[in-house]
């Protein structure tokens, strides 16, 4: 199972989307505080739709907290950041892979890149754009570290049925 983390999320919104993707990916959501929102908010549970209630959703306190009770993402999680050399489509995402995001107003703060510097990643973006926005930042490299395991648990295939108009 992928694990998504966002690191002192600022949106409601935003986690709310991240919350209904990693639900349809089959991915685990994990939130670090301090969170800009209350998870109670309507916007989160707008957002994330009637998906909510199924998310497989872990909160910490802080770093050292998530870092206690998930001691195999030490050393071992990717982080998204524009300052990245390599593209997330360089790196190799194991099935149980930890990625993650930092808060929407300033990403992760760069004392913890700097020491994750080989596992940083980036989304390749034109010049002089900021970034993109937290939720979609998160669809892309969620999807690209489920294409690299061959999408597992997901249903792969769909059926087209005929329709009235043929």
């Amino acid at each position: 199972m992928v694990n998504i983390v966002l690191l002192e999320p600022e949106i409601p919104d935003n986690t709310g989307n991240i919350g209904r993707s990693c639900v349809s990916a089959g991915a685990r959501l994990h939130l670090i505080k301090p969170l800009g929102f209350s998870l109670d908010e309507k916007s989160v549970k707008r957002a994330g739709l009637d998906y909510w209630h199924k998310l497989d959703l872990n909160v910490y306190e802080d770093l050292e907290d998530f870092y206690l009770k998930n001691p195999d993402a030490e050393g071992s999680i990717f982080m998204a950041t524009t300052k990245a050399e390599k593209t997330y489509g360089d790196a190799q995402y194991p099935e149980d892979c930890y990625i993650m995001f930092g808060k929407e107003s300033a990403g992760i703060p760069e004392e913890i890149l700097v020491k994750n510097r080989e596992r940083c990643i980036r989304i390749p973006m034109v010049k002089d754009n900021r970034s993109l926005n937290l939720s979609n930042a998160v669809a892309v490299v969620l999807y690209e570290a489920l294409r690299q395991n061959d999408f597992p648990g997901l249903e792969k295939k769909g059926q087209l049925h005929r329709s009235s108009w043929e």
